[in-house]
């Protein structure tokens, strides 16, 4: 680069020969006495060394020699002053480049250093010869940088020292030396040629705006230091960083042409937490990219990530952006132990979702578990009210009502979205999380719909993976993860970690694969699909328990489980988040669809039930179940059956069963094999007008004999006589103790064979 050669600007200032009138003894500027005629200063035409010559008698303290020509300095435009001097009479003074440096509207620009380094005379007749470079930016070798500010300058030279001596002064020479501080590439705008420092304090923010508008499709250079920026920058080129810069957290840096995780690592200083924050910052506050490539890099975390405090300016987000291609790793420490505080608090059913009279309510965290008597699994502190000393809760309680002592656990988790109102249509996205059994993987934020994580790994959590502490769950995709369990040597019973909770609607968890917890999925809204997902939660104990797999906790289901394999585990349907949980005029347990699942388990308890109805208050029933296709496995001594109701709180009313389907399922090693409608085969035979047929070990759940569907006599049936019988007979269900029974009347004694088809519900 040579600003003279490629653009014609000219640098060189007039020889001495041409008139001693554009040469100033002051600062050069418009007005200044000129040595045109002056007593101490004469043109020599014909000097031995120099050819034609200026000859100057130092008079003033510093004898000034100022070109009064503007010289132009361009950004990025470094240019050497130099002269060759000798003494030729009297006292020996010293020499040293020097200028005038000006600025808009022909002002001064001050507090610049407009001296180069002064060079002292020795002998007479010696030749010397001074140089100096200026230029905008700081670099290695500039003597005077001027910055930005200045636009132009008036360069010559400076005798010092002792008055009284004659000097004579070659040519001054003014030449671009830019390429020295180019290295090799002409493509790359360097931020120092547009005045930043990168001394850690200077502001450099508007020196980097400069340099990438002057980029204009080139590389942006930020060389080693670091580099202050008060304020926002944005780059619209790409950048390198071998520098680091420091900037507010409220400040964003944004890169819009190498927007992704290495790029913020080079730029903090290799600092990965940091960088990640600030790329988070920049992703949701820029409009140019969707996601944010974390390059692979494996970021170190010290401390949870709040992702609302990275980004620092907003709390409601709700645009589609994703982070994919990483992974976070903690470093051990006192960051991730879990809070625990404790709270006398009242709960009232009629208030659902709130505690109140709160003691020390402040020491409440938010995002906390919430135990105590009557708290249902997976019950979190949504938010809280200091001032009124109530807790807002994810869910309400079965059995509070009154005042107690809670519990509160707040768990530390990798990234932590708590502190948004609301987030919506967010994507984390081949992303492996180690907590390494010391945190928990993601909380997710209060309030927000279309949150997505895919291909993703979380690994060895200490309590939970991803946890829904509101209803920032809305319409939640988890697609082809995995969940890795700390707790793999355990005995299932004794695990504590669960893989997810949610408590909205919509959910939608498809081909995962979850390993030991103790719960995989505890499920509070409705209309979720689990659909291809594998979890296991066996050990190594001989007809151990087992504990449930996934747990409903909505009567009003209108779920769908499909395709699953439920291994070691069970499915778990449950009323625990009612505030009134006894039966009060609702769709009771409705509306769940379990089709085509594989069910294995191995060496359990005789007493095992792969599908468990958990009612926590009276008056409870089926009212829409559908079991079908699905494979029910036990390796082992048999189970008596695959189906049950827990009875701990309550049992279920059998006589308000409703459109219940469980058939055509496939039972290896099971003694019960049960169905609902059911065909039964029955032989009487004798003539009897009534005839008892025994459906209870055939019918689901230990359910009454409710319906008949429909008889057929295999084959004739004969009356006492011996003479084929044509008639129909009625059906009398819910009969003898057990309820379990059907009678068939006839209108006269008859015996023979029929298949009669049973059912449990009211199919209406």
């Amino acid at each position: 680069m040579n600003k003279a050669i490629t653009d014609g600007v000219v640098f060189m200032p007039p020889e001495f020969a041409g008139g001693l009138d554009v040469w100033s003894s002051g600062n050069g500027t418009p007005g200044a006495d000129t040595y045109d005629n002056a007593v101490n200063a004469a043109f020599v035409p014909a000097d031995q060394d120099f050819g034609g010559a200026l000859e100057l008698q130092k008079a003033d303290t510093v004898q000034k020699l100022r070109y009064m020509g503007e010289t132009p300095l361009l950004p990025g435009c470094y240019l050497r002053i130099s002269a060759r001097v000798k003494a030729v009479a009297g006292n020996l003074p010293s020499v040293r480049i020097a200028g005038w440096a000006g600025g808009a509207g022909g002002a001064h620009v001050g507090g610049l250093s407009e001296a180069g380094p002064a060079v002292s005379l020795t002998s007479y007749g010696e030749v010397v010869e001074v140089s100096a470079i200026v230029g905008t930016g700081a670099r290695t070798g500039v003597d005077m940088v001027w910055g930005s500010e200045a636009l132009y300058g008036h360069f010559g030279l400076d005798l010092t020292g002792p008055s009284g001596g004659v000097v004579r002064i070659d040519d001054i020479a003014i030449e671009d030396v830019t390429h020295v501080f180019l290295r090799d590439m002409l493509s790359v705008v360097d931020v120092r040629d547009y005045g930043a420092l990168g001394d850690g304090v200077s502001d450099d923010s508007a020196a980097f705006e400069r340099a990438d508008a002057a980029a204009n499709g080139r590389e942006v250079l930020v060389p080693q230091g670091t580099y202050y920026l008060a304020d926002s920058v944005t780059f619209q080129n790409r950048v390198r960083f071998e520098g680091s810069v420091a900037m507010p957290e409220d400040k964003i840096l944004g890169l819009t042409k190498n927007f992704d995780l290495p790029a913020y690592i080079d730029a903090f200083g290799d600092d990965e937490e940091l960088a990640f924050k600030k790329a988070f910052q920049a992703l949701l506050n820029t409009a140019g990219h969707d996601s944010l490539d974390l390059g692979g890099r494996l970021i170190g975390v010290r401390a949870p990530i709040d992702m609302q405090a990275a980004l620092a300016n907003r709390t409601y987000f709700n645009q589609r952006r994703v982070i994919r291609n990483g992974q976070f790793s903690i470093y051990s420490g006192p960051a991730w132990e879990t809070e625990v505080a404790t709270s006398q608090a009242s709960y009232s059913p009629n208030d659902p979702k709130r505690l109140t009279g709160v003691v020390n309510v402040a020491n409440v965290p938010v995002g906390a578990l919430v135990e105590g008597n009557g708290v249902g699994r997976e019950v979190y502190v949504r938010a809280k009210n200091i001032a009124a000393q109530s807790v807002e809760l994810s869910a309400p309680l079965y059995d509070a009502d009154g005042s107690q002592l809670f519990t509160f656990r707040r768990f530390k988790y990798i990234l932590d979205f708590s502190g948004f109102e609301d987030l919506g249509r967010f994507t984390l996205s081949d992303i492996e999380f180690q907590c390494g059994g010391e945190c928990s993987g993601i909380l997710l934020p209060p309030t927000g719909s279309g949150f997505a994580l895919r291909d993703c790994f979380i690994t060895r959590p200490k309590d939970r993976g991803i946890t829904s502490h509101g209803e920032g769950c809305q319409g939640m995709l988890i697609d082809r993860c995995q969940f890795l369990s700390n707790e793999s040597p355990l005995a299932a019973v004794d695990r504590q970690s669960i893989a997810i909770n949610t408590n909205a609607n919509d959910v939608k968890l498809r081909n995962n694969r979850a390993v030991h917890f103790r719960h995989f999925a505890v499920i509070g809204g409705s209309s979720t699909i689990v659909t291809g997902n594998h979890w296991f939660q066996g050990d190594t104990l001989q007809n151990s328990p087992r504990m449930a797999g996934l747990v409903l906790t909505r009567t009003n289901n209108r779920g769908t489980i499909n395709g699953n394999y439920v291994d070691n585990s069970f499915i778990e349907w449950s009323n625990e988040h009612d505030q009134a949980p006894e039966f009060a005029n609702e769709f009771s347990f409705s509306q769940l669809i379990v089709t085509d699942n594989t069910f294995l388990a191995s060496h359990v308890a005789r007493w095992f039930n792969f599908f468990v109805v958990k009612p926590h208050g009276a008056g409870h029933f089926l009212n829409g179940l559908t079991m079908t296709g699905n494979s029910f496995r036990i390796i082992g001594d048999p189970v008596d059956r695959v189906e049950g109701i827990d009875t701990s709180f309550a049992a279920l009313d059998f006589n308000r069963f409703s459109n219940v389907t469980f058939r055509d399922n496939m039972f290896k090693n099971v003694n019960r094999r049960v169905a609902s409608p059911i065909m039964i085969e029955h032989t009487e035979a004798s003539p009897a007008q009534a005839w008892t047929i025994d459906a209870g070990p055939r019918l689901p759940f230990d359910a009454w004999a409710q319906g008949v569907d429909a008889v057929v006599a295999a084959g004739p049936l004969r009356d006492d006589s011996g003479a084929v019988y044509y008639g129909t007979p009625y059906y009398q269900g819910k009969q003898g103790p057990e309820n379990d029974q059907v009678v068939l009347r006839w209108s006269e004694d008859v015996q023979g064979t029929v298949r009669i088809t049973v059912r449990i519900d009211d199919p209406m």
